[in-house]
């Protein structure tokens, strides 16, 4: 197949390269059946918000990926009003940009409002480049719970569930459309592109995105394998593996959202890998609104979708267009996304019927393999080896002898 393109994933590095880090995050992405991996601009320390910041990753990328690392960059505040710094990012190479509506939890990647996202957009119109966005924006009267409240159980999974309900998602996207109409054919931003990434409510927040994409706004959504395979009801009390923002929902809410990646209403899939030190996962206090918030999935996104996907009829084909055909059109990616004359070879060889347990003893090559949700979890699709652009990165469980890894930059 083609090998897949994660959109979506943050390496720590540099900064944090005790979270992950380039090498094990690029060597996890092989292994996983990845050939190209979009980094996100906040994790790292400190974030893509600038060229210079810009040029810190690209150098900590240098000879340490095994597999192609492209970079978003960051839209907040401070830069949002200032289109030449923005252009000067955009120049740099950055293939689009990624904003937050809510606090991202980052002190330096503070959050932006529909203002901030318009004037991003206007530029980014000008480079036919995409603008990726982290759609909660936080309302505090419908917040369920008080989180002084000293009688939670913040053991349990329901409690941090109530704290960001699926309400949040609908008010920023409702927020968001405000501004999107301006990227139809003939708008003040025509040429930029709007991207939801890890959508988790199927109910209102697709029916807007729907309703948008009807009007003509350019737009797209992706969602993760972790909300197709979890859902609330089965998480166990303290097991903070399971905490991300926005959150897994029940089980209906995951039906849905089969039911709308099955249909076409949502375009693709990406790992928002993001993990972190096992000690800031509170695994023995167990705690969900203390616990830092990510899940690490970076190598399992191939068999999770597959696995959890036969049972809805999922196709080889849809897997490679949910992974590499429409994440290589976000990214720009021309050369990629397809096995196709001229492109680059990079290719994923697995065996779909092979079934295997993620337990202690399966070779995993994230940084921190205890923190993984899906540990413990038996799965079907077995990756054997990876090819990117011509080279054996991966096969049969050995890497490449050298990273061989190209960073790609916008031009």
């Amino acid at each position: 197949m083609p090998g897949l393109i994660d959109v979506h994933a943050h390496l720590d590095d540099p900064g944090r390269t005790e979270w992950e880090g380039f090498p094990s995050g690029t060597k996890a992405a092989a292994a996983g059946g990845i050939t190209t991996l979009i980094d996100m601009p906040l994790n790292s320390d400190p974030s893509t918000i600038s060229t210079e910041t810009l040029k810190l990753k690209i150098d900590a990328a240098e000879k340490r990926i095994y597999v192609d690392v492209g970079f978003w960059g960051g839209l907040v505040p401070e830069n949002a009003y200032n289109a030449s710094a923005l252009e000067a990012l955009l120049n740099a190479g950055v293939l689009g940009l990624k904003s937050f509506m809510c606090p991202s939890g980052i002190n330096d990647f503070p959050m932006t409002n529909a203002r901030h996202i318009k004037e991003g957009l206007s530029v980014l119109a000008r480079y036919k480049r995409p603008l990726l966005v982290h759609a909660e924006m936080e309302k505090g009267s419908e917040r369920h719970v008080k989180l002084e409240d000293d009688t939670l159980d913040t053991r349990s999974y329901s409690t941090y569930l109530k704290t960001r309900p699926s309400s949040w998602e609908e008010a920023a996207i409702r927020e968001l459309l405000t501004v999107a109409k301006d990227t139809r054919t003939g708008g003040p931003a025509e040429g930029a592109h709007l991207h939801i990434v890890h959508l988790s409510d199927a109910s209102s927040s697709l029916d807007l995105l729907m309703e948008a994409k009807t009007n003509g706004d350019s737009i797209t959504v992706e969602t993760c394998p972790h909300y197709l395979a979890f859902s609330a009801e089965e998480i166990p009390d303290g097991d903070t593996r399971f905490k991300c923002a926005p959150p897994i929902r029940d089980a209906a809410n995951k039906e849905k959202l089969w039911e709308a990646l099955m249909d076409g209403h949502i375009d693709m899939l990406s790992s928002d890998h993001s993990p972190t030190v096992p000690e800031l996962k509170l695994l023995d206090e167990g705690n969900f609104l203390k616990a830092w918030g990510g899940i690490s999935s970076l190598q399992f996104v191939l068999p999770v979708t597959w696995s959890y996907g036969r049972k809805y009829g999922v196709t080889l084909e849809q897997l490679a267009s949910w992974w590499s055909e429409r994440p290589a059109k976000l990214a720009g990616q021309v050369s990629k996304g397809a096995i196709a004359i001229g492109n680059h070879a990079d290719l994923v060889v697995w065996e779909p019927e092979a079934e295997f347990e993620l337990g202690n003893d399966h070779p995993v090559h994230m940084k921190h393999p205890s923190i993984s949700a899906y540990l413990g979890r038996r799965l079907s699709g077995k990756v054997l080896a990876t090819i990117s652009r011509g080279n054996l990165v991966y096969n049969e469980g050995n890497h490449a002898p050298a990273a061989c890894g190209s960073p790609i930059l916008a031009t």
